[in-house]
């Protein structure tokens, strides 16, 4: 959609413009020069060529106030589909919480169960001894000594045996009556999660169908050139096969993409435009700036420096944190990267705004998206399944950008974790160094995570 008001900017508009000073300058001219009175004909002539030219400076001028509504609209469209698209995007997480919050309690039930299932399965043989001594005294109870005063030696025994026994029974039917309802109830969660559920997973299948909608919906509306695309693409994979390190393939694709190129451009013009900006601006402007960087659904670029992003931005995908940046990573060195465990086809959100410089398979990476965030700072996330952006689009924070597999495929975060979960690989760059993320990363989402 940028690409396209861009063109009418600069394609359309330029144009209009052309027409409208070429005919003020034929005007000009007209009312400049002297008229010979004494010649009608050419008086005459002069004034249809005035008419004319004022009759091409009306139709200029309808033509462009309809392109000005036309900018208007793509602008609020762009903006309603961009609102409507994080919107979902967040209720898809917020559900994909929920449904792993519930397998957690899940798995807590069932680890209690099994404990109190265990616990009776230890005492099976103390509780048998006990219900059958009750069973006996229900079938042949003590004797009464008033009744039966010749029985007084029997119950004298049977007094003496029961107040050895009577604690212990007593304790072991108060434990046993205690497990068997703590099971009754633990099932009875249990029963009620469980149906929660199935509920959520009901109504992610749907959000999820929804999001693809809407994310085809978004892809249509900005994708103008497909045989341009397509020619993008093949040059990324071409370039992906060719780079060695991820440096290399960021230092490739700015220099040999056209569209990577200008990706960059953008981002750097974005950055000179943005300090010129917030140099005008008083120290309360930019303290309300900073609080609410990404609150404009319509904006082309980012509105703050991703340096001064710190503590503000969200886990591209919901899970747990497995790898830090800097964990030892098993082979002497230490990890360039966080490794976050996802749920099977979790949604992939930009965690910052920025320019797509890389979207593709790459090596054992599985698939690779890099995103230009501006300053000379790369976000690189790798080990999903499917990418739903291209190379030149810009994408706002908290935008699905691609969705991650089952586990299935072996990627290198996969492999480097030993799990079978999908795993997300998740790197900070900057001027061609890997960094440590944590800074950035929201205290809301670090307190979420584990690992």
């Amino acid at each position: 959609m940028g690409w396209a008001n861009e063109q009418l900017r600069t394609g359309e508009g330029r144009g209009l413009f052309i027409v409208l000073s070429l005919a003020a300058a034929v005007s000009a001219q007209a009312e400049e020069k002297p008229v010979n009175s004494a010649d009608p004909i050419d008086l005459s002539s002069k004034r249809l060529e005035l008419r004319g030219v004022e009759t091409t400076i009306d139709e200029a001028r309808e033509r462009a106030k309809k392109l000005e509504g036309e900018l208007a609209a793509h602008a609020a469209i762009r903006e309603n589909l961009n609102k409507v698209l994080l919107d979902a995007t967040g209720r898809l997480q917020e559900t994909e919480e929920h449904a792993a919050q519930i397998e957690e309690r899940l798995a807590k039930l069932a680890g209690d169960e099994k404990k109190i299932v265990d616990s009776l399965e230890s005492r099976r043989a103390a509780i048998g001894q006990v219900l059958m001594v009750l069973q006996r005294m229900g079938r042949r109870p003590p004797p009464a000594l008033l009744a039966r005063p010749q029985d007084i030696l029997d119950a004298l025994r049977a007094s003496l045996a029961l107040g050895d026994m009577l604690p212990q029974m007593r304790a072991e039917a108060r434990a046993l009556q205690s497990d068997l309802a703590e099971l009754v109830r633990l099932r009875e969660i249990a029963r009620h999660e469980q149906d929660r559920l199935t509920e959520e997973k009901k109504g992610l299948s749907e959000q999820r169908a929804r999001l693809g909608e809407l994310i085809a919906m978004r892809q249509e509306a900005i994708e103008t050139a497909q045989s341009a695309m397509q020619k993008e693409a093949a040059r990324a994979a071409t370039l992906a096969r060719q780079a060695s390190s991820l440096k290399d393939l960021i230092t490739r694709m700015e220099a040999e993409s056209e569209a990577a190129r200008k990706a960059a451009e953008a981002a750097r013009k974005a950055d000179e435009e943005r300090a010129a900006a917030q140099a005008k601006l008083s120290e309360e402007q930019r303290r309300k700036a900073l609080a609410a960087p990404f609150k404009d659904a319509a904006r082309l670029a980012p509105a703050v420096s991703f340096g001064d992003l710190k503590g503000k931005l969200n886990f591209p995908v919901a899970g747990l944190v497995l790898k830090r940046f800097g964990a030892p990573d098993g082979f002497g060195g230490k990890e360039k990267a966080y490794y976050i465990g996802a749920r099977d086809n979790g949604v992939v959100v930009a965690p910052c705004d920025g320019w797509v410089l890389f979207s593709g398979p790459y090596r054992s990476y599985g698939q690779l998206l890099i995103l230009n965030a501006g300053g000379g700072y790369y976000v690189v996330l790798a080990g999903m399944n499917r990418s739903n952006v291209n190379v030149g689009q810009f994408v706002l924070a908290g935008e699905p950008v691609a969705s991650m597999g089952d586990g299935a495929a072996q990627t290198a975060a996969t492999v480097a974790i030993g799990a079978k979960q999908p795993i997300l690989y998740v790197e900070f760059r900057k001027d061609g160094n890997s960094i440590d993320s944590s800074p950035w990363w929201a205290k809301s989402d670090s307190r979420k995570v584990g690992g």
